[in-house]
């Protein structure tokens, strides 16, 4: 008998009483280089990787020559991305039980054709929601960043992670690390803030929600993407070490902090050392200071960026490597590392280690016990009730939004009451037409942002449709005035007229991420917009989004002069803009009655704008960015050094149009009892983990629930090294009832006092620090804090 275990159990790789890392330290030393390699390799578009034939899918040769040559696959990226980049849509791509047959068929050929049978990883984008067919979509990170609301970030999340683990996939994509310092930047929308606070609570709060569902995060991107030279996307982050900790790298610590299994490195370089290849940023601080312990993934094509500096594709994957990079994606150089090996290039120590990473994840998820997903049976009677509010039978995977609401909560949460002259909420009773106009006010795309699939017909709504919905008995009357960007300015005229015969004018501007209205793509899925004379320029109607990145901020198209005559009709505008960015709008805000900024507030957005307009909702969305009054104005981000003046130029103010934190409501809130549990501290005691707290009272004083928002800054008085004007350090959302009070306690500690000091030291220094309450973007309260040795 004794034999016979010690039989069973000489291959340990196959005892799942044994740890991922024996496990994997096992199987690693059975392996041969190339069998190595291709777990390091993610070089398939998975949306290639099969053939669809009306209701059957089958795999492509592609797919199979791959796994072939490999003896297995390490990871495939997009088995079920869908979008115009992809080519896959409702017709070609895998909706309901095909997307499981799909994964199964692929995960079958991987392990039968591994010597081992080890499962291939799946990975798939969820920057706002899983880019799938009947994927759930949330509103984009820059509206998540207006809702200030961390516990509602995470649940949303969890839903997407719910819906992504039924279909077997193991670790997925998500835009979080990118702090927006530009917003000419396309990518804007894929943050969630301009402050690296913000930013980290929000980044924590995504991870843990799909974490704690079960399927692993690879947090994108490092670092630095937001600080992009000019607003272009990928180019150089010209900035020192200190701007790096400060702003940019606290939402990556607070990921690794939190747990997250994946870090995708950034396309940018930083003072010239491309993140691919920088093994100071890869090893030294995301590794050793930041004790991260997972994967480090390349972004699309991005190691073979790095011949710039090799000259020579082998060389750029040994580079990679070596720097800190353990999956690639969509590359050659990582498939080049067996020769990499033999010329020397790289040690198989170097691959060993990566490696080992792989195979832990894969052991510690359950693959190779559990490859495969279990089938739905398509001939099951569906049940009636489920019917009305889920789906068809052969969508086992769809989450409805009725049953699933974070995402119209979000929606909700994160509309900005800019501006309102009393005209807001609307009072159906003295309006008996409403003229709805504008490009945003009934394309449900225009909502959504960059990397969504394709919506079912009828799925979402819009502005327009919201406005249907909840005013039966009102006259609503709308045409779109023009298109994002196009250069036609005949419907204008009609918008004008529509204008003249209503009572009040509800006008949806801003732009759109939208692939669907006609894009062309480079190598790496990023949008490659033509040159604004170029032949087809006028056709393009996407804004934003990646690879469409603005010299300006004005509103696209002919949108101003749309604006500009509806207001010149004299009649009382309400601007809604839906946006990936914000705009400079100087004149439509001031010529509105009112104004409300959604950023692509997702499927959902028209119902939740609609709700507040009509004030079944009261605004509680909060700037998670400023707005410039123009492009010349930049950088406008709030938190600049206190040792220049910013934005002051003398032929315009020197303020933002709207600032960081700012919102209105429908009701009004009062702080008051304000305590900080001490005045002084001791530098002993903050090191030793002690905390001081400010406590207070607040009450809603008026006549409709909302949410009130308390965001806590801190400025340094006494530092090595010049500091900020002003750093949020913690903030809460609290919902109240008319007349009801609540106690809220924000709590600071080392971390929100320390600063990188004249030496790069992580330390609190002795000294003087200013504690300011606001009240979504408006000070109530401030303090003064003595921190002694």
């Amino acid at each position: 008998m004794g034999n016979f275990r010690e039989e069973m159990y000489s291959e340990k790789y196959k005892d799942n009483s044994l740890s991922p890392e024996e496990r994997s330290e096992d199987l690693l030393s059975r392996m041969t280089l190339r069998e190595k390699v291709v777990q390091l390799n993610q070089r398939l578009y998975g949306f290639d990787c099969y053939n669809r034939i009306d209701d059957e899918v089958e795999l492509s040769a592609e797919f199979k020559k791959e796994v072939r040559y490999w003896n297995g696959l390490g990871v495939l990226y997009g088995l079920y991305r869908a979008d115009p980049w992809s080519k896959r849509d409702f017709n070609t791509g895998l909706e309901g039980s095909l997307a499981i047959k799909a994964y199964n068929l692929a995960q079958k050929y991987v392990v039968r054709h591994s010597r081992f049978g080890i499962p291939m990883l799946m990975s798939s984008e969820c920057p706002h929601g899983h880019q799938a067919l009947d994927g759930y979509l949330l509103p984009v990170n820059l509206a998540m960043g207006a809702a200030w609301n961390p516990e509602l970030v995470a649940s949303a999340y969890g839903v997407c992670a719910r819906q992504m683990k039924e279909l077997g996939v193991n670790l997925a994509l998500v835009s979080m690390l990118d702090v927006l310092r530009d917003p000419r930047w396309g990518r804007s929308e894929e943050c969630f803030s301009e402050d690296p606070y913000l930013c980290s609570v929000l980044a924590e709060a995504a991870v843990k929600g799909c974490q704690e569902r079960g399927v692993p995060v690879v947090a994108k991107h490092f670092c630095a993407q937001g600080e992009g030279t000019g607003g272009i996307n990928a180019s150089a982050a010209r900035i020192g070490e200190r701007e790096l900790r400060e702003i940019h790298l606290p939402p990556a610590a607070a990921v690794c902090k939190a747990g997250v299994k994946g870090i995708m490195a950034a396309y940018n370089e930083i003072d010239g050392m491309p993140c691919h290849g920088n093994r100071r940023l890869l090893q030294d601080i995301l590794r050793r200071e930041m004790n991260f312990s997972g994967v480090v993934m390349a972004d699309g094509t991005a190691v073979d960026r790095l011949d710039i500096l090799t000259g020579d594709n082998i060389r750029s994957g040994a580079l990679a490597l070596s720097s800190g990079v353990d999956i690639s994606l969509w590359d050659k150089g990582f498939t080049g590392l067996e020769e990499a090996v033999k010329k020397g290039l790289v040690s198989e120590k170097l691959i060993d280690r990566a490696v080992l990473k792989v195979l832990e994840l894969k052991f510690e998820l359950g693959m190779f016990e559990r490859p495969y997903l279990e089938e739905a049976t398509e001939k099951e009677e569906p049940n009636v009730e489920e019917e009305k509010h889920s789906c068809p039978s052969r969508q086992p995977y769809r989450y409805s939004y009725e049953q699933h609401p974070q995402s119209l909560e979000l929606a909700r949460q994160s509309a900005v009451l800019l501006k309102n002259e009393g005209i807001l909420p609307l009072d159906l009773k003295k309006v008996k037409s409403i003229a709805v106009i504008g490009p945003n006010a009934d394309n449900i795309y225009n909502q959504l942002g960059d990397y969504t699939p394709p919506l079912r017909k009828g799925e979402g709504i819009t502005l327009l449709k919201g406005l249907e919905n909840l005013c039966p008995d009102t006259e609503i009357r709308y045409t779109p005035g023009c298109s994002i960007g196009g250069k036609d300015e005949t419907g204008i005229k009609t918008a004008v007229e529509l204008a003249y015969s209503s009572d009040i004018v509800i006008l949806a501007l801003g732009g759109s991420s939208s692939r669907f209205a006609g894009a062309s793509f480079d190598i790496n899925g990023a949008a490659v917009t033509p040159q604004p004379d170029g032949e087809g320029a006028h056709n393009i109607q996407m804004d934003c989004g990646e690879g469409v990145d603005c010299a300006g901020l004005i509103l696209p198209g002919v949108q101003q002069k749309l604006a500009r005559a509806v207001f010149d009709t004299g009649k009382p505008v309400i601007t809604v803009l839906i946006q990936g960015r914000p705009y400079a709008v100087e004149e439509e805000a001031a010529r509105s009655r009112a104004l409300i900024g959604a950023f692509y507030p997702g499927p959902m957005g028209g119902q939740a704008l609609a709700e507040i307009l009509l004030g079944k909702v009261c605004p509680s969305g909060c700037l998670p960015v400023s707005i410039p009054r123009s492009a010349g104005q930049l950088p406008v981000y709030y938190n600049y050094k206190v040792s220049y003046d910013a934005m002051r130029y003398s032929d315009m103010a020197n303020t933002p149009l709207f600032p960081f934190g700012f919102g209105l409501s429908y009701t009004g809130f009062k702080a008051e009892n304000f305590k900080l549990t001490t005045e002084t501290i001791s530098l002993e005691k903050l090191e030793k983990g002690e905390k001081f707290e400010l406590a207070f009272t607040v009450r809603n004083a008026g006549n409709l629930e909302g949410h009130a928002v308390l965001q806590l800054f801190v400025q340094d008085l006494q530092a090595s090294t010049v500091r900020r004007i002003r750093e949020l350090k913690g903030f809460t959302k609290v919902r109240l009832a008319p007349g009801e009070e609540k106690t809220c306690r924000l709590e600071l500690k080392y971390g929100q006092l320390a600063v990188w000091d004249s030496g790069m030291r992580y330390c609190v220094e002795p000294g003087e620090f200013l504690l300011e309450l606001r009240e979504s973007g408006r000070k109530i309260w401030s303090g003064l804090v003595v921190c002694n040795t």
